[in-house]
């Protein structure tokens, strides 16, 4: 089977849409990257171009060609007659190009002026082609439209250009292939289908049918690689100045041109023929909801299971899964951001741990999150209070976790870390997963929170520890998933001080309360980064310290201000 889906010189591409734009240029790239060949769909004409426009490029001075060529032949020229005459020029221009780059390639290139909305004229054009350059093997359909307009503003004749396209357009595709003979078939859907987007509700319609017809297309035909790429906006000429700068605001990612169709070469590998739907880009985070003056509470319950949740394997003291509190930090703060789509976490204060969540008969029944609005303004933050708790055995209230979480509509840049030192001291030579395990003095945490790679230094007042967190999957995750806050990646953060205590005291410690955390970008996955950790206060009971969280420049992802962890007897965490 893995031979039939790789592509080769004999497969032939019919690309939807594919002769100008985005589609166009990763048909290019995949040309380049094996040369086939290809039917590009378009409604464009190809038609000759003028006498006067030849070997004219500059904008301004073609313009000023159209206008005089319809004086010459009597007209009074408009603004739109000669907009609409240079569209056509440079359409066919844009078309004539993208042939000529992939045959440069060495693959085979055919236009076919069409709307894939016609059934009976795609059918005629596809088996006329079709017969010229060869069975049909694989389909990009990338053809689509726009209406973007709020909901209450569209139209039902808005609705149906931008859902036909997409929808009634791939339907007659595939109406015009024998099943039996398609190999590839790769829609290119978008974020906006997946995140929803405002003013695109057809557009966001349209595309999550695409991404669901990739499912059901794959499971009646399991011998096609089928892949829905869920594509986000792409640094081109659609993407102006302006629109950049306020998805820059949104923290939304272009993608460049080079790096997005290498990725759909990427995905065309047999390897991903599983992979039937990708997103490639950023949440589509939405503005920042207005606000009401009024205050509001919200109360959530949640029930939790040691199966529902498999990184708390990786968190068990004294043989008992225990909620690490990072896990409970993460349920207050992705509960408040979505209480106000649009605003991100900033920073939380007075976390405290109460009463720690043990996977055992102590479990409750139902955990309860109260959110209690305590101050907003509208366009900036929102500050909420947030509490977890539970009901015992005897109706009484349990108190587990507490912290004010707040949210903000721009989050501020990353400050400067100047006290950062990365000379190494070799003092503490232990690597990697040698910090976790090996006694019942070192650190307890599995995969899913480790790991200290090294120590670069340490000192009586400071500890300074490079470290890398591996992805886990979803699945692993459970009911706290990884979003623009990284409990697992947070918990990662603070084991150095666990290094410093039992390397200059030989003791340990668990976490008690947080004065204040602030988060100015995500923990990184997958990369290095850097803790400094200095130690402010030592007793017999507590340890207290600031945590920095840096790239190696010393810009600040988080840093955690006066975190109080509490000293506890080692016989107490040794594994059963």
């Amino acid at each position: 089977m893995t031979a039939t889906l790789q592509v080769n010189p004999s497969s032939v591409f019919v690309v939807s849409g594919g002769a100008k734009g985005i589609t166009a240029q990763c048909t290019i790239k995949l040309a380049q990257h094996q040369p086939c060949k290809f039917i590009l769909l378009g409604r464009s004409e190809i038609a000759p171009e003028p006498e006067y426009a030849r070997d004219c490029l500059e904008e301004s001075i073609l313009k000023k060609r159209i206008m005089e060529n319809l004086i010459a032949q009597g007209q009074k020229p408009t603004p739109m007659m000669v907009q609409k005459i240079y569209n056509e020029i440079n359409s066919s221009r844009e078309i004539q190009k993208t042939l000529a780059a992939i045959e440069a390639a060495g693959a085979t290139a055919e236009y076919v002026s069409v709307d894939v909305t016609d059934t009976v004229s795609l059918k005629a054009k596809l088996d006329e082609v079709s017969r010229k350059v060869g069975q049909i093997t694989g389909i990009i359909h990338g053809a689509g439209n726009l209406a973007d307009k709020f909901i209450e503003k569209k139209t039902e004749q808005d609705f149906e250009k931008v859902y036909t396209a997409k929808v009634q357009g791939l339907e007659n595709l595939l109406n015009c292939i024998n099943p039996q003979e398609l190999q590839h078939l790769v829609l290119f859907s978008s974020v906006t289908g997946f995140y929803g987007n405002i003013g695109q509700t057809d557009y966001g319609i349209a595309n999550e049918i695409l991404n669901k017809s990739a499912h059901l297309i794959k499971q009646s035909n399991p011998q096609c690689h089928v892949v829905a790429i869920n594509w986000g906006g792409w640094d081109s000429g659609m993407v102006t100045a302006e629109l950049k700068k306020a998805f820059a605001e949104r923290g939304i990612d272009i993608i460049p041109v080079p790096i997005g169709t290498q990725m759909l070469v990427n995905e065309l590998h047999p390897l991903y023929t599983n992979d039937t739907q990708v997103v490639i880009g950023n949440p589509m985070a939405p503005p920042p909801t207005p606000l009401d003056s009024q205050l509001k509470t919200h109360r959530l319950r949640r029930r939790m299971t040691l199966a529902e949740n498999p990184f708390l394997h990786d968190h068990v003291i004294a043989g008992t899964p225990v909620l690490p509190a990072t896990c409970a930090m993460s349920w207050m703060i992705n509960a408040s951001e979505e209480v106000y789509p649009g605003y991100r976490y900033f920073n939380s204060r007075e976390f405290r741990v109460l009463k720690g969540i043990s996977f055992n008969q102590t479990l409750a029944n139902e955990y309860y999150l109260e959110i209690k609005e305590l101050d907003k303004k509208d366009g900036e933050f929102v500050e909420f209070q947030t509490t977890i708790s539970s009901i015992n055995p005897q109706g009484k209230p349990v108190f587990h976790f507490r912290a004010i979480i707040k949210v903000v509509a721009k989050t501020p840049e990353m400050p400067v870390y100047e006290a950062v030192d990365l000379r190494e001291d070799n003092i503490i030579t232990t690597r990697g997963t040698d910090f976790y395990q090996t006694s019942d003095t070192a650190l307890f945490h599995g995969p899913a929170f480790q790991q200290i790679t090294r120590v670069i230094n340490i000192n009586p007042e400071k500890i300074t520890a490079e470290c890398y967190w591996e992805s886990i999957s979803v699945e692993k995750q459970g009911q706290f998933p990884i979003r623009w806050y990284n409990p697992y990646v947070h918990d990662l953060s603070t084991q150095p001080l666990w290094v410093w205590l039992s390397h200059f005291h030989q003791e340990i410690c668990l976490p008690g309360q947080l004065v204040l955390t602030e988060q100015y970008r995500p923990l990184p996955c997958d990369q290095p980064y850097y803790v400094s950790c200095e130690v402010k206060a030592k007793t017999d009971t507590g340890v207290t310290a600031d945590f920095i969280i840096h790239n190696q420049e010393g810009q600040i992802y988080s840093r955690i201000v006066e975190a109080k962890a509490v000293i506890w007897p080692q016989q107490l965490l040794k594994r059963k």
